[in-house]
């Protein structure tokens, strides 16, 4: 029997499958409309794993990949990719800038290049619906209403779309990571540049309640490289975290924190240890190391011992 594919948050030619041709594939990739599409294919058993966006550096967390990580069958992410995102403008092989009157693309991308396009384009209308390949879909379409459309350079080839301006994004050193996500299974061992992603949910909600979560991981020395609050959709003001956190649950500094998360937070979801996709490695503090937590239980042993 073949080995099942990977799913993706498509069509093709969006910027999940130009992250998606960055990784070794064990068969041909089934794109899906929608994120949680995606994540329910890889809970069916339907694929061996799903990449999706997690995380933008200008728009921020996508919402709709942490909310679903939460609830349901467990997914943990085994892997991620960061992706450098540039955005052009397509048309149709012989329309001009100039006449250029109507404008689709992603909201998220829509958003980041709106200062171009009230630059170079003060006239045209921008409709921010659906994906970026979608976007040069449309517009590849000889009866379209839209002159062009906002997308990823891979979008626009596929479609035999010309890029008429380039590069026309407000933060040229946007980055989108996206994460591989799959069925729970064995661990992969500690690279020693490592993330590991979790959910945690509050007790009781009381004054200190979000700081007595931060201190297991600040007296542990465990360094936290993302922290968003999710609604828990049960009642208005009430939150869930989404943490990423430097290191691996076979650290002993994450270990411990992960045992103290669980003693006092009403639930924690663990979504996986994995390594860096810059390779970053953590500064571990005096008295952190896992040879430091070896030395402290041989002395305690030894007390008990005496």
């Amino acid at each position: 029997m073949s080995e099942l594919p990977y799913g993706y948050f498509g069509p093709e030619g969006t910027f999940t499958h130009q992250a998606l041709l960055t990784l070794p594939q064990p068969a041909p990739a089934i794109p899906y409309p929608t994120v949680p599409s995606t994540l329910d294919a890889v809970r069916d058993g339907a694929v061996a794993a799903g990449l999706v966006p997690i995380e933008n550096s200008v728009e921020g967390g996508v919402s709709a990949t942490l909310d679903n990580l939460c609830y349901g069958d467990p997914l943990v992410i085994t892997r991620e990719v960061l992706l450098p995102v540039s955005f052009d403008l397509f048309v149709r092989p012989g329309t001009t800038l100039a006449e250029v009157r109507r404008v689709i693309t992603h909201p998220h991308a829509g958003a980041q290049c709106r200062s171009w396009l009230a630059r170079e384009l003060p006239q045209a209308e921008l409709t921010e619906d659906g994906s970026t390949a979608a976007a040069a879909a449309e517009v590849a379409r000889p009866d379209s209403p839209y002159d062009a459309a906002i997308c990823a350079r891979i979008a626009g080839d596929l479609h035999g779309l010309t890029a008429v301006a380039t590069g026309i994004g407000e933060n040229p050193d946007a980055i989108t990571r996206f994460v591989l996500v799959s069925r729970p299974g064995p661990i992969a061992p500690p690279t020693g540049a490592d993330k590991t992603t979790m959910v945690l949910f509050m007790r009781h909600d009381h004054p200190g309640a979000l700081l007595e979560l931060l201190e297991q991981f600040a007296s542990r020395g465990v360094n936290l490289c993302r922290i968003e609050s999710r609604p828990t959709k049960k009642s208005l003001g009430d939150y869930c975290f989404s943490v990423d956190a430097e290191g691996h649950v076979d650290d002993a500094r994450v270990a411990e924190a992960l045992m103290g998360l669980h003693r006092i937070s009403a639930r924690v979801v663990f979504l996986g240890s994995y390594p860096r996709a810059d390779g970053m490695q953590p500064v571990v503090r005096g008295g952190t190391s896992d040879v430091a937590y070896r030395e402290a239980a041989d002395w305690l042993a030894r007390l008990r011992r005496s």
